[in-house]
């Protein structure tokens, strides 16, 4: 019987590992198709439209105050940006007032939003930021993205064209010293854009955003219903994207590519923060993400090796699928993202993608996440706070 089950589980485990092997092949065949647009992209390209960035905080982040600096860099003629916070005494709120006294004639202004308006802090502050805002074309961006000088003018470029409904950019993760955070940047760079690139060719575009970047009209969010309707969920970037999706409006994927800045996560806080992005997926996306359990494709190919005893064929199969693991991982981290810094990590990638494979088995058993310090419970993509369930 214990032979039988062994035997079970090894099939599944060869499964895996042919299915992460052509899984591999889809995304450097996406990679192959959307290289072209990055060459191609006509930076030149200067849209007419003022356009307000609203840039929701909270505490700090690492390398906080240069990637504020970079966007009042910007190679643009009329812009502003809007910061807020929930709390007068948010540390992040000297940095700002350092970064109004530099660029004195930069349109910055600082916003306590004073309503709670959902589980979503971010969110309700976006709505409060949002009625501020001047311009009918607005940016939101997290407080740890930096950008290029050219960045507003090249994200903005797609609207020009009426049938683009939003904007949103790939980014770098760029790791601090701890072993937490860069197997987070390695996850990003080598594994997660590539996902992103699937999924626009697989679903022929792609149907959400990412928070690195959110670009869109006022008009368009007035359609979906405001920020106001996105209050109590975890995934705003997936929400603004996919309703907007729903207009019959298209998402497109700039070519322009940001950086992030990572904490110095321990390997509890990379753990908690993985899940917290995992059950975030599993919400958004069930099946999808129920078939990313077809992708691991080398720990599959090692458990095949270990319940093979070492069979030839397995050597040969492991071989195989670590050769199109490591192309994935240099196509995307080096020409993709050109991101220097995950090609000096790849003798991490096999421990990165054993943690994910254990990530993705642990998300199915809860609902529970750890969010900059607070607990939530996790239903259908909204956010509870536990403290008010136990009210």
């Amino acid at each position: 019987m214990v032979h039988l089950a062994l035997k079970i589980i090894e099939t599944l485990a060869l499964a895996g590992a042919v299915s992460g092997i052509a899984y591999y092949a889809l995304c450097l065949w996406s990679a192959v198709r959307f290289l072209p647009a990055l060459k191609a992209a006509d930076k030149s390209v200067r849209p007419p439209q003022p356009v307000s960035i609203l840039k929701p905080l909270r505490g700090t982040d690492p390398e906080m105050y240069e990637s504020f600096r970079s966007h009042c860099l910007q190679d643009y003629p009329e812009y502003e940006i809007i910061f807020g916070v929930s709390d007068a005494n948010d540390p992040s709120i000297q940095l700002v007032q350092q970064l109004k006294a530099e660029f004195p004639q930069r349109p910055i202004r600082l916003m306590v939003c004073p309503e709670r308006l959902g589980s979503n802090t971010k969110v309700s502050n976006l709505a409060q930021m949002a009625r501020q805002a001047r311009h009918e074309y607005i940016i939101v961006n997290d407080s740890d993205i930096r950008v290029e000088p050219d960045y507003l003018r090249r994200v903005l470029a797609p609207l020009t064209d009426s049938k683009v409904g939003l904007v949103t950019c790939l980014y770098r993760g760029m790791a601090n010293s701890t072993l937490g955070s860069r197997l987070e940047s390695l996850g990003i760079s080598t594994d997660f854009a590539a996902g992103v690139l699937v999924a626009q060719t697989v679903e022929n575009g792609i149907l959400f955003g990412l928070g690195s970047t959110l670009a869109f009209r006022r008009r368009d969010l007035q359609a979906i219903g405001g920020f106001e309707a996105l209050v109590d969920y975890l995934a705003d970037d997936y929400q603004i994207g996919s309703r907007i999706a729903a207009l019959g409006l298209k998402v497109k994927l700039s070519d322009v590519v940001v950086d992030t800045f990572l904490p110095r996560y321990t390997l509890r806080g990379f753990f908690d923060h993985q899940l917290r992005w995992a059950r975030t997926v599993r919400d958004s996306r069930f099946w999808g993400y129920v078939g990313l359990g077809l992708t691991f494709g080398l720990p599959w190919a090692l458990l095949t090796l270990i319940l093979s005893r070492g069979a030839a064929w397995a050597w040969a199969l492991l071989a195989c699928t670590a050769v199109m693991r490591l192309a994935v991982a240099i196509v995307f981290g080096k020409y993709v993202l050109k991101d220097r810094q995950a090609m000096r990590s790849l003798a991490w990638i096999p421990v990165r993608d054993l943690v994910a494979v254990l990530v993705w088995i642990v998300s199915f058993g809860g609902h529970r996440i750890v969010w900059r310090g607070d607990h939530f419970s996790l239903e259908n993509g909204k956010l509870k706070r536990i403290s008010d369930q136990a009210m």
